[in-house]
């Protein structure tokens, strides 16, 4: 006798309503789990929690199950809801204005930014962030990421300039083949229709971003706003005075770092002295 499908709870937020609708879906088709694995090339048991919101869905799921089941978007509208959850609502609300920028500016000091990360970089990084986290969180954290990495890849992306320091491209997560494939990434990323990507090297000295990372956030209209990141807070400023401060100092650091094909022939340079 099969075993009784587990209660779902669509009231406890959208990842959860998510669930319940891609049951409601599946029943509707006489459609099992196993059919539907096949359909949208994801795991029996994959499926079956994501169900029941034990894990977030993979960023390709929505898009295939509103194929599936001709819903017409319903599932990736659930899915961005979903996205935010996972996030403190000050991040929320990041992410809000990220997703209405025109042009996103970044600086980072310490760690690549998440928004050009390798899921395998990401993973390394959140694991070593929380050494005693589950799988199952630290695959959510991953998943949550690189849904994020959807808005440069849609019909009409931000322009995103980086400035990394050094410290970004020295400072190894998960072992020399994640970090060959991230700087690899950054390389291709140096100078693109929709990118910029500088190296503020060491030589260059202190400076007033330094200990933290930043994000310029120019909205449709020409207003700017500032997100602020130490090692477990972020802070969203928005009054003038400080996003003029931090547009001087992130200005600054820009005349200052390699041009981008510098930077692309600097990283190669870190990347060829990865041990093998």
């Amino acid at each position: 006798m099969p075993a009784r499908p587990r209660d779902l709870t669509p009231d406890r937020g959208a990842r959860h309503l998510f669930g319940a609708k891609m049951r409601a879906q599946r029943e509707r088709t006489s459609m099992s789990l196993e059919g539907l694995a096949d359909v949208v090339n994801v795991s029996r048991s994959h499926l079956s929690r994501i169900e029941t919101a034990e894990v977030m869905p993979p960023p390709s799921l929505p898009t295939a199950l509103d194929m599936a089941f001709e819903t017409d978007g319903i599932f990736a509208e659930l899915y961005r809801l979903a996205c935010r959850e996972i996030h403190p609502d000050q991040f929320r609300r990041r992410m809000t204005l990220e997703a209405q920028s025109r042009l996103i500016e970044e600086y980072a000091g310490q760690i690549v930014p998440g928004l050009v990360q390798t899921e395998e970089y990401a993973r390394a990084q959140f694991t070593a962030a929380n050494p005693k986290a589950a799988w199952e969180e630290i695959d959510e954290l991953v998943t949550a990421r690189m849904s994020r990495q959807a808005l440069l890849r849609g019909a009409s992306p931000p322009d995103h300039s980086l400035i990394l320091d050094e410290a970004v491209l020295r400072r190894g997560f998960g072992g020399p083949a994640v970090m060959r494939a991230q700087l690899a990434r950054l390389a291709e990323l140096t100078l693109t229709p929709a990118t910029v990507l500088q190296v503020l090297p060491f030589e260059h000295g202190g400076h007033a971003l330094v200990g933290g990372s930043l994000a310029l956030l120019t909205l449709d209209g020409g207003t700017q706003v500032v997100w602020e990141e130490s090692i477990t807070t972020g802070t969203l400023l928005e009054d003038m005075e400080s996003v003029a401060d931090r547009r001087r100092a992130y200005d600054l650091l820009r005349a200052c770092a390699l041009s981008p094909r510098d930077s692309a022939a600097f990283i190669r340079s870190v990347m060829e002295a990865l041990p093998t």
